[in-house]
């Protein structure tokens, strides 16, 4: 016991020290009644294994967050994920928001986009801007970013089967606004092993996908030393069905995959892992998801720095963004949709996310309003002015309750590595359909409880209205958008030297065959107006399409 008090006191000492050089915001950090707060709690008699499983905050293995003073130095950055349309549409939606106090900007593709097809494919059609905003060249990611400059603003893009074209799109603009690609910071979400998983918009092999992937985190490596390159997200397994033990252990399996893949290539992980972020899924079930962020940063920080090695302490730090539960939204009395999306920022907040988005009370009828989105950002800022949680570090922390969730979390997910690892890694767990056949048993059996009213859905199976009638206003996109789109690319396609844009796409074709990176040519590709669908096309014809096995 003695050791662990000279441990518990090392540590401390150097918790405190870290604090006294971070910068706090010039806020008043007490209670309404004006009760001084500590900026953190800690046990009176600290538990034999305090510093092996919980430490102090900014110290591994980070359960209790990875900044010593998280919330009083800086806010998480309060992203609306936002994209339709044409790109001048969403443009005015980003500055909108940004006018609001949004802190960052977060880019929603539409179907085609996220699939690799151009506007003018005849299997865009009636797709084009629906769920997200049409991107197909330079031309179009320049119209997005008008005005914003990206070397100030911090940019999400879900993207992931074609994301190297996104990003070489959007380094482009980069440049042509005259910014370093060492200024850039933000994440791309390039995460295709959860695609494989989940969500199912993939489009080369397994392998392949691989390959790409790891010739943009040698580039970014190199270039963007401020960019995350993955976002390995949890967030579309949970959303396909998932409990929060798979949605853990299946989104870390796919963050270990890649950081094998990296080293498997010649990358020291200390260049490469601090620029790996994830995103999670913040769902109903409150003290459970805090729990599950807390056991998330314990179980990444042990294995980075016992089985790869990692020495750098950025390397062991898991750094989140959250975005509440879409799955969790009800068509039904859709105003209570914004107390849902409340406890569940709340819950992110309190589990120490660094990035938020929060869900419009419409999402499950459309695409959010001006209005809705303007409410689901207030919430945001809601809970960080006027609720008083940003003001201590892991105020949850030493709750007997949320301790041992967190320990059991922690514990199951290691035997669902067990078992992924036993079938030889995520990439033939893909393949065998392990991970799908999971997810679709915890979804059946969730059902089954709402079904059976075990579980409650307010306003679905218990408190429902009768004849109810949606009077909320409705986000409407207009039909013309496919035919505008096309008519842009017809004009680039008339304006471009056309030559040069073959030579750039048969040196891409060439590279998936000979191993050289990608990631130059694909900007150099870019650069001469090659489309988004010409680029996949190329790479297609080397690398094929995958075909998924289906299982039961």
């Amino acid at each position: 016991m003695n050791e662990q008090l000279n441990l518990f006191h090392q540590g401390l000492s150097k918790w405190e020290k870290a604090t006294e050089y971070s910068q706090s915001r010039n806020i008043d950090f007490a209670t309404l009644s004006g009760e001084k707060l500590d900026l953190c709690y800690f046990p009176d008699s600290p538990r034999n294994d305090y510093m092996e499983k919980l430490s102090f905050p900014g110290q591994f293995p980070y359960t209790r967050g990875v900044h010593p003073n998280l919330y009083r130095g800086k806010l998480w950055t309060m992203r609306q994920f936002a994209g339709f349309g044409k790109p001048e549409e969403t443009n005015k939606r980003f500055r909108s928001l940004l006018e609001k106090g949004q802190t960052g900007l977060s880019v929603a593709y539409d179907m085609p986009t996220l699939m690799g097809y151009d506007p003018d494919h005849p299997i865009s059609d009636g797709e084009v801007g629906k769920c997200g905003v049409s991107v197909s060249s330079l031309l179009d990611m320049e119209a997005l970013f008008q005005e914003i400059d990206l070397g100030e603003i911090s940019v999400s893009q879900t993207i992931n089967g074609p994301a190297i074209v996104l990003l070489a799109f959007y380094i482009a603009v980069a440049e042509k606004q005259g910014i370093s690609l060492d200024q850039l910071s933000g994440t791309l979400q390039n995460d295709i092993l959860k695609e494989f998983i989940a969500q199912k918009e993939w489009i080369f092999p397994p392998h392949a996908s691989m390959r790409i992937i790891t010739d943009m985190l040698a580039y970014c490596t190199e270039h963007m030393p401020k960019f995350n390159t993955i976002s390995i997200s949890g967030y579309h397994i949970r959303e396909a069905g998932s409990s929060a033990a798979q949605e853990l252990a299946f989104t870390l399996i796919n963050g270990f995959t890649y950081v094998e893949y990296g080293i498997a290539a010649g990358l020291n992980v200390d260049d490469f892992a601090p620029r790996l972020s994830f995103f999670f899924n913040s769902h109903l079930d409150f003290f459970e998801e805090i729990a599950k962020f807390r056991a998330a940063r314990r179980i990444w920080a042990k294995r980075l720095k016992k089985r790869y090695g990692a020495k750098n302490e950025s390397s062991w730090k898991l750094r989140f963004h959250t975005q509440t539960a879409g799955c969790s939204l009800t068509a039904q009395q859709p105003e209570i949709n914004i107390a849902r999306t409340g406890f569940q920022a709340l819950a992110g907040v309190l589990g120490g996310t660094q990035s938020l988005h929060t869900n419009s009370m419409d999402e499950t009828l459309a695409l959010p309003t001006e209005k809705a989105a303007e409410i689901a950002l207030r919430t945001q800022q809601l809970i960080a002015y006027e609720t008083g949680v940003t003001n201590v570090v892991d105020p949850l922390g030493g709750s007997w309750f949320v301790e041992d969730l967190t320990d059991q979390l922690e514990a199951r997910v290691e035997e669902y590595f067990e078992e992924i690892e036993d079938i030889g890694g995520a990439i033939p767990a893909i393949e065998q359909g392990y991970f799908q056949r999971k997810i679709a048993r915890s979804s059946s059996n969730y059902q089954e409880k709402v079904d059976t009213n075990k579980r409650i859905v307010v306003g679905v199976n218990k408190f429902v209205k009768e004849n109810e009638e949606i009077e909320i206003p409705i986000h409407k996109i207009d039909e013309r958008i496919g035919k505008s789109q096309r008519q842009r690319l017809d004009v680039i396609k008339s304006s471009r030297d056309e030559s040069k844009v073959q030579i750039a796409l048969s040196a891409i074709q060439a590279a998936c065959r000979n191993k050289e990176n990608l990631m130059p040519l694909t900007i150099e590709a870019a650069k001469e107006y090659a489309t988004l669908g010409e680029i996949i096309a190329a790479m297609k014809a080397e690398f094929g399409e995958w075909q998924e096995t289906a299982f039961f």
